[in-house]
């Protein structure tokens, strides 16, 4: 497991004085993009092949309160990827210094083409690095049917 640790700020806290479900998010993606760029994968990579990371969800479940100057281990496991590379799901969990499991994360997202703004496979040159990723033990082959498992559709405004 891939693990950052963060210090709990002021400015990361919420009007009930503890950690903001805004900061977690922005704990999660830091620790995504460190992951991807110890392994090769920055944003100088993805801006050269046009390509960039878009989620789907973040599923967040709260187990304990987190405070202002405690520090917190954000862990990222791979837990599926589809055989095109062009689907991906990461598991967070945040731990505070006694490996006591503060919040848990589920999340999927995709690969887009920057240009032409729709869902891509990886370019070979990223498929490689990609498949060297540390993997979950339970790991899945991902597919398109996995990004609608929730059953959640857009439903338009109707608008008169």
């Amino acid at each position: 497991m891939y693990t950052k640790k963060f210090e709990v700020r002021w400015s990361d806290l919420d009007a009930n004085r503890h950690l903001a479900n805004s900061a977690y998010q922005n704990f999660m993606s830091h620790t995504r993009m460190a992951f991807l760029i110890e392994n090769g994968f920055g944003q100088k990579e993805m801006a050269v092949l046009n390509v960039g990371p878009v989620i789907f969800y973040e599923h967040i479940y709260y187990f304990r309160e987190v405070f202002q100057g405690a520090p917190v281990t954000v862990g990222l496991e791979v837990t599926g990827m589809s055989e095109d590379s062009s689907f991906f799901e990461f598991r967070h969990n945040f731990y505070d210094t006694k490996g006591k499991n503060l919040a848990h994360c589920e999340m999927l997202g995709a690969w887009m083409n920057l240009k032409e703004r729709k869902i891509m496979p990886l370019p070979e040159a990223l498929i490689v690095l990609i498949n060297n990723f540390p993997k979950s033990d339970d790991f899945r082959v991902l597919t398109k049917v996995d990004t609608r498992k929730h059953n959640k559709f857009p439903k338009d405004l109707e608008i008169s």
